[in-house]
């Protein structure tokens, strides 16, 4: 488990098309010192674009991570790639990537398919879309964009199940070599694309022991696929309402655990005992951190930052600042090697399609 608590939270405003407060409610979030905020994508709501609305919030912050949903789902990976890099290249490698998949009939005629298809191939889908676009952006000199092989240009020639792709991307490879990605794993067929390819991975739980469970399993999963367990951060998410003020949370709140609701584990209750439960279930070993849901943005996310953030940095569990500048660095994550660099090779023009 990481030693460094790591919190982030959810600037999410249904029916909102201001992104003057999510830059507001970005800047609070990052005056708390939060790792990352994130920010979902409507698709067939209403509402803007996620990862549009997080290039506005990009220059107007300085250091917290901003992490948009992207739906793979029918998405050419190589225009995901293409979008999240740029996002990473305008924010200086704070950038990272939710990873999500449509089943909806209303998503469905959005792309212009008459039929959903089951939860299984979307994710089936989306751990082919993640792994191609790991790969479209590699191969370059970093320092030009250029690449590094003059007698081979590094393409990506592949047909999926739902696409074909041709490689290289047009966008330079980012700052953090490769966005941080991002995985909500409520659904079952999403923990094994989480174990294969995540940075993060989200967990809805009521209580320490199904988290530690969830856990456990995500652990091993990682383990399989080859991958060192220890590099994946594990998050328990938590929607939050803090309209009690200070008062102690509700009966089966709080210190008695979140309560199941349809829409997730709900908290209701005041920041202080918000941060007591941040404590013991991260010093109980069984996450990583908190990706905390405020049910009303504006006033829960002040009272976490200026209540709850406020009181474990006093308490010496969370930074009091930034030390570096990305996101990976937030959160303690290396920066992913490119494994198509060619030692002493000469860097070249073209190759792009």
């Amino acid at each position: 488990m990481s030693s460094l608590l790591h919190l982030a939270a959810a600037l999410d405003q249904p029916g909102s098309f201001d992104a003057g407060a999510c830059v507001e409610l970005a800047r609070l979030a990052e005056r708390g010192g939060l790792d990352f905020v994130t920010l979902d994508d409507p698709l067939a709501r209403t509402g803007p674009d996620a990862l549009g609305v997080l290039c506005r919030v990009a220059p107007a912050t300085r250091r917290i991570g901003l992490v948009p949903t992207v739906t793979t789902t029918r998405t050419e990976p190589f225009r995901v790639r293409a979008a999240v890099d740029t996002l990473d290249w305008v924010s200086r490698g704070r950038a990272g990537w939710r990873i999500d998949v449509s089943t909806t009939e209303g998503d469905a005629r959005l792309f212009g398919r008459r039929d959903a298809v089951p939860a299984e191939s979307p994710w089936q889908e989306a751990g082919q879309a993640v792994d191609v676009t790991a790969r479209v952006g590699d191969g370059r000199d970093e320092s030009t964009g250029r690449f590094l092989d003059r007698d081979r240009p590094h393409r990506v020639d592949r047909t999926g199940t739902a696409f074909p792709v041709g490689g290289p991307s047009t966008v330079p490879r980012p700052p953090q070599g490769h966005p941080v990605r991002v995985v909500d794993v409520t659904d079952g067929p999403a923990r094994t694309v989480a174990a294969r390819c995540a940075d993060v991975a989200l967990v809805r739980a009521v209580a320490p022991a199904q988290a530690a469970g969830v856990r456990d399993r995500l652990r091993e999963e990682t383990r399989a696929f080859g991958r060192d367990p220890d590099a994946l951060r594990i998050l328990v998410s938590l929607l939050v309402d803090l309209g009690d003020g200070e008062y102690a949370a509700m009966q089966g709140h709080g210190g008695g655990g979140p309560r199941p609701t349809v829409q997730g584990p709900l908290y209701r209750g005041g920041p202080v005992d918000l941060a007591e439960l941040v404590s013991a279930w991260h010093a109980d070993g069984v996450t990583d951190g908190f990706h905390l849901v405020p049910v009303e943005p504006r006033r829960d996310l002040e009272r976490l930052v200026n209540g709850t953030v406020a009181l474990l940095q006093h308490r010496g569990l969370f930074r009091t600042f930034y030390p570096g500048g990305t996101l990976r660095e937030h959160l303690g994550l290396a920066r992913p090697a490119d494994p198509y660099t060619v030692p002493g090779a000469t860097a070249v023009t073209g190759g792009t399609s």
